[in-house]
């Protein structure tokens, strides 16, 4: 299918005196619950995570003009479109995110659109990308369709209970750089290296059919969405999973009624965030791309760009040597007051 020019674009609404596509496409709606949702805070950037799941066999349509819409507003971070919806982590300025959320929510395909907030100290994205997929979320199961078959939603304030429970297993559903940072108290860790592994996960725990209930997370949410309608489809039979993920529940439980230990690891240059979304204390390894803690910093395996406890002996002299005229290109653009892509 090809991609439509802006003129050819369906259900865009035009504001005022707009007559032209681009402008309707640019111009997009912002209502006044969603201008209560993005107030600005001085000093600090938005972040948006979203995803939906809906038919939309139409989202060729939308990488270019979603792409030049957040630009324009000052918006980075990555959406992905696919025939099965949308995922994705934006951050930028409260009027910027504002216009592509309500952009988005023109469409009768995300009209029932909901994101989750937190904040950044500085912009935790080098760049916008809109990218076309075949999953929003990579899984690698065929015709898995949380619209047609998903796990129960547990709100944050009922979890505690959920998963005190003698007859749950609880189990994150994230990955073993994600876990080794935080996880709740009591859960089984699969300690998978990317989520595709985690239908064979499953398939090889016959334990798991030990316990009346399963309990999921996850970070945002999405990742059960599949991972429960997986599980049903297995014969599990009262499969949960916490709605809005470990950052709704870090938003709305206080720290000292939480059951999280640790901290949660983002998807964006802040690496982790805290209870009440406050940014964590972790960096990342610009090697091997894992969290780390101030002690890891310390640690002698350490050099910036190069190297952690993590990685360093997995990593050749040659890896190394390569990874060091990379960080003094980055070291470089950040003398000229530029971004270094790679950073």
């Amino acid at each position: 299918m090809p991609v439509a020019n802006r003129g050819q674009l369906p259900h865009l609404r035009p504001m005022g005196n707009c007559t032209c596509a681009k402008d309707a496409v640019f111009r997009a709606p912002m209502t006044d619950t969603l201008f209560s949702q993005t107030q600005a805070t001085p000093g600090a950037f938005l972040v948006a995570a979203l995803y939906h799941f809906v038919s939309f066999p139409r989202f060729r349509d939308f990488q270019e003009p979603l792409q030049q819409l957040c630009d324009e507003n000052g918006v980075k971070g990555t959406l992905l479109l696919a025939h099965e919806g949308i995922n994705g982590t934006i951050a930028g300025p409260d009027a910027g995110i504002g216009a592509v959320l309500a952009f988005l929510r023109a469409q009768p395909e995300f009209s029932a659109l909901e994101h989750k907030e937190s904040r950044a100290s500085k912009m935790p994205f080098v760049r916008m990308k809109v990218k076309l997929k075949k999953e929003i979320v990579t899984m690698g199961v065929e015709d898995i369709d949380p619209n047609k078959i998903v796990g129960t939603y547990v709100a944050p304030r009922d979890w505690n209970a959920l998963i005190s429970d003698p007859d749950t297993i609880v189990i994150d559903t994230r990955n073993d750089y994600e876990t080794a940072i935080g996880i709740f108290k009591g859960a089984v860790d699969p300690k998978t290296k990317t989520f595709r592994e985690f239908p064979e996960w499953v398939r090889g725990n016959s334990g798991l059919h030990n316990k009346p209930k399963i309990a999921m997370y996850c970070t945002g949410g999405i990742r059960c969405e599949k991972a429960t309608a997986f599980m049903k489809e297995q014969g599990f039979d009262e499969v949960y999973h916490l709605k809005g993920g470990i950052l709704k529940y870090l938003e709305e439980v206080p720290a000292e009624e939480s059951l999280w230990q640790g901290a949660c690891f983002v998807f964006d240059e802040r690496v982790s965030v805290e209870h009440g979304l406050r940014e964590g204390n972790h960096k990342l390894c610009h090697a091997c791309r894992n969290p780390i803690t101030a002690e890891e910093v310390a640690s002698p395996f350490f050099e910036e760009g190069v190297s952690c406890s993590n990685c360093y002996s997995e990593r050749s002299e040659e890896d190394r040597n390569r990874f060091r005229e990379r960080q003094k290109q980055v070291a470089l653009a950040k003398k000229r007051g530029e971004r270094h892509i790679g950073s």
